[in-house]
């Protein structure tokens, strides 16, 4: 089998392509940094691939705070921390939701050492570390099919509807794989002709842009699609929709990208079994390394790769002890290289 026919191992391949080689047009700026990451959205959407535009400046000012993500309790202390001491109820604005859930917030962060607190009489205050930067600049989901049939291309279709409508991000792409023929299948489906499509080389690692999207608009509400006629042509039944205001599309755009920073692409490893004895890092075009499978002799899809697979089996003891030369296994190497990995993509860590 081909280690980039099923979705996975493409999946894996569209976004070191983009690490390497985004935007698909024109050459990357100096001042920019980019940050890849997969499997990442909303409770209503998720997206395969994640591109973050960076400041490279403000993103190593961020590297500040650490590498594991802010939630939305830790930004809206950090956000609004003071230069100054001062009580905690006087420096934030009201969150919305009960202060006991801010004070919680805040014993996080000093524990990660990103706030500065103490008390005077009882009473909790804080002070900033350093100000939050606005690292974000702009925000790119990629959708990946290698192989779009008409049915995946009616589901891809609305998908893509709701992202055109809610405008979280600021494009979006669908990837397929490249074909032989003149005009890419793709082009023939009915799909928003805001969102763009790449025809990418799995093995070459190349990427040719075939549709141009649209720059969606962010800043303005958005509307979210609740749920849509299903009775066929003849359904003439109003689709459910909410309008999401644009401050509230700008504290998810920023959580989607802290978690983004936090897990980037390399995550895969978190929902396999590298502690499986046929488990294996292979090298690939680009200096990537992917999953491969000793025992079905192939690259295997994260589904595959689970403690219910026929052919798992754990790593002897021995290769956790005497019989390996780096504490752990050859399981826990793996995760410490596509760590380190990870870690060379972020300026600032």
């Amino acid at each position: 089998m081909d280690r980039d026919s099923h979705e996975f191992g493409f999946e894996l391949r569209s976004c070191r392509w983009a690490e390497r080689h985004w935007p698909p047009t024109g050459e990357r700026r100096d001042a920019t940094a980019i940050v890849v990451s997969r499997q990442l959205g909303t409770k209503r959407r998720r997206w395969d691939t994640i591109v973050i535009e960076c400041d490279r400046d403000a993103l190593e000012r961020r590297a500040r705070f650490g590498v594991d993500r802010l939630d939305s309790d830790l930004l809206h202390i950090v956000q609004h921390a003071p230069a100054g001491w001062a009580y905690y109820r006087d420096a934030l604005p009201d969150p919305g939701y009960p202060w006991r859930y801010v004070r919680e917030a805040i014993h996080r962060a000093d524990e990660r050492g990103i706030l500065d607190t103490r008390k005077d009489s009882n009473r909790i205050q804080i002070r900033r570390k350093w100000p939050y930067p606005d690292w974000v600049d702009r925000i790119v989901a990629i959708e990946n099919k290698p192989d779009l049939d008409r049915s995946a291309a009616r589901t891809l279709g609305h998908q893509l509807e709701y992202d055109v409508a809610m405008g979280l991000a600021d494009e979006v792409w669908v990837a397929t794989r490249e074909t032989d023929e003149c005009v890419e299948p793709i082009l023939f489906e009915d799909l928003p002709v805001e969102a763009g499509v790449l025809a990418l080389d799995p093995q070459a690692l190349i990427a040719e842009v075939v549709w141009h999207p649209r720059s969606l608009a962010v800043d303005d509400p958005g509307t979210r699609i609740l749920d849509r006629p299903g009775g066929g042509d003849r359904d003439d039944s109003a689709a459910r929709f909410e309008f999401v205001v644009p401050a509230a599309k700008a504290d998810k755009r920023l959580a989607i990208a802290e978690r983004a920073y936090e897990r980037g692409f390399r995550s895969f490893v978190e929902t396999m079994r590298p502690d499986c004895r046929h488990f294996r890092l292979c090298g690939r075009t680009g200096n990537q390394l992917g999953p491969h499978c000793g025992a079905k002799r192939r690259s295997q899809t994260a589904a595959e790769c689970s403690g219910s697979c026929p052919d798992f089996e754990p790593e002897p003891p021995a290769w956790r002890t005497r019989g390996w030369p780096i504490e752990g296994g050859p399981g826990k190497r793996c995760r410490q290289l596509l760590e380190e990995r990870r870690r060379r993509q972020r300026p600032g860590q």
